[in-house]
């Protein structure tokens, strides 16, 4: 009895560490008002155990050499390029929480939580830590 249960721990956190994994890599960001491609964010787990996503391309003609004109701090006049836009998520079962994600475009962090839905990211952003006053972006993965 005792070794079945702690096989079904076993298989259980494997399963929810899977889920999990599957959102590192490469992800295109997706405007939701005109559905064009924009960028590239690379997801991946940093030495400290947390997730976070970086910037590896931008798609929009013109704008590859953009700078955050809109952010404060450190980021003020950062290029997007390389910038880290999604900062100290943990993994709580099948999602990313408690971290925050940087909109580039008006320099203004949100709560953020992030999970896979039908193959593809769902990025939510928002005001509120539990997620009411917010918005959703579906990102698709990147080809490798």
């Amino acid at each position: 009895m005792r070794q079945t249960f702690f096989f079904l721990l076993l298989l259980a956190s494997t399963t929810l560490s899977a889920q999990v994994s599957a959102i590192v890599g490469d992800w295109i960001n997706i405007d939701d008002k005109t559905g064009t491609e924009q960028s590239i964010v690379h997801i991946y787990k940093g030495t400290d155990g947390l997730y976070y996503g970086k910037v590896k391309q931008i798609l929009v003609a013109g704008y590859e050499d953009q700078k955050c004109t809109e952010c404060e701090g450190a980021d003020y006049m950062k290029p997007i390029v390389g910038m880290i836009i999604i900062r100290g998520m943990k993994a709580e079962g099948d999602e990313l929480t408690g971290g925050r994600v940087l909109d580039p475009n008006n320099g203004k962090f949100y709560y953020a939580r992030i999970y896979i839905k039908d193959g593809n990211l769902v990025l939510r952003g928002s005001l509120d830590k539990r997620g009411f006053i917010g918005r959703n972006q579906t990102w698709r993965r990147a080809k490798q």
